[in-house]
């Protein structure tokens, strides 16, 4: 268990199943812009399989799929992916919360709980997060936590119904060695403007 104050991460487990498909069928206007979905066939709501699918990942030591838990309850996930170690040595961060608990800084904590995890405990050296555009929450979140605007990916993940583009945001272990949870808690983050490409 990762923790902060009243947030935390722990690992997944199948008996979620029923937490997590209430959380996700009940916020469908505010998940459904951001979620992932499958060119070839319907979005599956079969989490128990999901869950499953995430836990075989976690044991080929290519993710770590969390639960991010508010005051004892869980709130949303975050799922590390695309782990690589030796010479590229980097993971994918995704994330996801409930509308009832926005903006209370739960999002950037656990992030930042994640990251700090990948670079001190797994050894990882990058981490990036890629987020769509439109999605000016995200964007906030990586702001907040120092990332570097990377570049755009075209047509990166299939969301929503269609391909889409996403931003790609990053930061390396050198860049806060000192922890990203730490900088940011104690203000010493360095301001970032993004320059996006028109």
């Amino acid at each position: 268990m990762l923790t902060q104050g009243d947030i935390s991460l722990r690992i997944i487990r199948t008996k979620d199943a029923k937490t997590i498909e209430a959380l996700v069928l009940g916020n469908r206007e505010w998940l459904r812009p951001w979620e992932a979905t499958n060119p070839y066939g319907p979005v599956s709501f079969d989490f128990k399989s999901q869950i499953r699918s995430l836990l075989r990942q976690l044991e080929r030591s290519e993710g770590m799929p969390f639960v991010i838990l508010y005051q004892g309850e869980i709130v949303g996930q975050l799922n590390v992916a695309n782990i690589l170690h030796g010479s590229v040595s980097s993971c994918v961060i995704g994330y996801w919360i409930s509308p009832e608990v926005a903006g209370k800084g739960i999002t950037p904590t656990t992030v930042a709980l994640a990251m700090d995890y990948m670079f001190n405990a797994v050894g990882i050296h990058r981490v990036e997060i890629d987020i769509r555009p439109e999605n000016g929450a995200s964007i906030r979140v990586v702001q907040k936590l120092g990332l570097r605007y990377e570049g755009l990916k075209k047509n990166y993940i299939h969301i929503n119904g269609d391909w889409r583009d996403h931003y790609v945001f990053a930061l390396t272990f050198e860049e806060a060695k000192d922890g990203v949870l730490n900088r940011w808690m104690q203000k010493k983050v360095p301001k970032i403007v993004y320059h996006f490409p028109k």
